[in-house]
């Protein structure tokens, strides 16, 4: 029988086609089109405000075109929502000419719904003949009620009135939140190699992705690192390495190319640096014929990340990406190398101390800045930790044991940082 955390991360690995954001926008208005019949007068996306920052400015795939209008035109225009959070996958450069015309001509509308950390997103097409809305809760692509001609066609069972409120969409007691660091380690360690063999794909599917980063000419940074790193993809410098296979596939991801990330967390930036870098550590400083400490190591990062972004909530005006994943990825790193749970902790405690504040502002270009300061910053946190230097509990937002260091570290987020995700939106709508 398959163990519990195994289940987990199965269930939360996800392809994912460009930022995820856009991907998830284009489903739900697709959703809402595949329920009408006729030709499309008006499309209205409503959103909470992390999914409204995160697609502000961002690449989407196959397409010239960047940000929310864009996603939900392309949504209303040929997005296959069979296809989830690759939604997008097969748009044409036609597709792509309709969606500009509908923006142009003011039918396409994306507001901001409320402050919030939890994914809310309401898409509503309305034609000559229909109107549908698809309401998604909690995550990217979980629709929880449909509505047609003013009538609820569908509605997730025990849905009820709670799903009226704008926050609270998960349970009250994630699954993750119920293991000790002690006990994921103790799976990390014991779990059949055979059970975990699937996280396998995330490598190979996100190194295709850097592989098309680097075949590109918009993948500006990627160009760099890989000169840093002599111009091998893999060399003996293992942190140069780590930027490249790390950043790269990000960068790749943030400008729309074509290739999808293995998402985790409902974020392929999340599963690009959750990942990367221990491959870096594997096969620039190992002989990379058995890769069962990789897979195990891979497992750790990826349950770190869920227990700290279960706390944080999935969009946020934190970066998850360089604080989760960072500090999941940080803690695999050490385990790879050798650590044992003493260094484990003392990595969380120096992460937590280093990274908790950075911001997001949105899935853009500079998500592959911040993926170079979590990289940057996990290795030194690593290498302090296995020397056996960390921040001590009582300092700052560390906490007395590593589990409410990562509840403290997601608390930064939310609620601490509701204010600024105001702020964060205002800015990019002022510009």
């Amino acid at each position: 029988m398959m163990k519990e955390l195994t289940r987990l991360i199965k269930e939360d690995m996800k392809p994912a086609l460009g930022v995820t954001e856009p991907g998830a926008i284009a489903f739900a208005v697709a959703s809402a089109r595949s329920y009408v019949q006729g030709e499309i007068t008006k499309v209205h996306v409503a959103l909470n405000s992390g999914m409204y920052k995160n697609a502000y400015t961002c690449g989407i795939p196959n397409s010239s075109n960047f940000g929310n209008l864009y996603a939900a035109a392309l949504g209303a225009v040929a997005a296959d929502a069979k296809k989830g959070l690759e939604s997008l996958a097969d748009i044409t450069a036609e597709d792509d000419r309709k969606a500009a015309e509908m923006v142009e001509r003011g039918i396409v509308e994306a507001v901001l719904d409320h402050i919030g950390s939890e994914i809310t997103i309401d898409a509503a097409v309305e034609t000559d003949q229909d109107c549908c809305t698809v309401h998604i809760r909690g995550s990217h692509t979980h629709i929880v009620a449909v509505e047609k001609n003013g009538k609820k066609i569908f509605e997730e069972e025990n849905d009820g009135k709670d799903r009226d409120r704008k926050e609270d969409f998960t349970e009250s007691v994630p699954a993750v939140h119920s293991y000790s660091l002690h006990e994921i380690l103790d799976y990390v360690r014991e779990v059949p190699k055979e059970e975990i063999l699937f996280i396998r794909e995330a490598f190979s599917m996100n190194r295709e992705l850097l592989e098309e980063g680097i075949a590109s000419e918009q993948a500006v940074i990627t160009k760099c690192l890989l000169k840093e790193n002599g111009g091998r993809i893999i060399s003996k410098d293992v942190l140069k390495t780590a930027q490249l296979l790390c950043n790269g596939a990000i960068e790749a991801r943030v400008l729309g190319l074509s290739r999808p990330a293995m998402s985790i967390t409902g974020s392929g930036a999340h599963g690009i640096i959750a990942t990367m870098p221990l491959l870096a550590q594997y096969q620039a400083a190992g002989d990379g014929t058995d890769d069962e400490q990789l897979l195990r190591s891979a497992a750790l990062s990826y349950l770190i990340t869920m227990y700290i972004k279960e706390y944080s909530g999935r969009l946020s005006a934190f970066c998850g990406c360089g604080i989760a994943a960072g500090t999941g990825m940080a803690c695999a790193l050490a385990f790879l190398r050798g650590g044992e749970e003493e260094a484990v902790v003392r990595v969380i405690r120096n992460m937590a101390s280093g990274l908790t504040g950075m911001i997001c502002d949105g899935g853009n270009h500079g998500c592959t800045m911040k993926g170079m300061v979590a990289v940057d910053a996990a290795f030194r946190a690593v290498d302090l930790a296995l020397a056996g230097v960390c921040i001590d509990s009582i300092h700052g937002i560390n906490g007395r044991t590593p589990e409410d260091t990562m509840r403290h570290m997601g608390m930064i987020a939310s609620p601490g940082m509701v204010g600024t995700e105001k702020t964060i939106v205002e800015i990019m709508e002022q510009k």
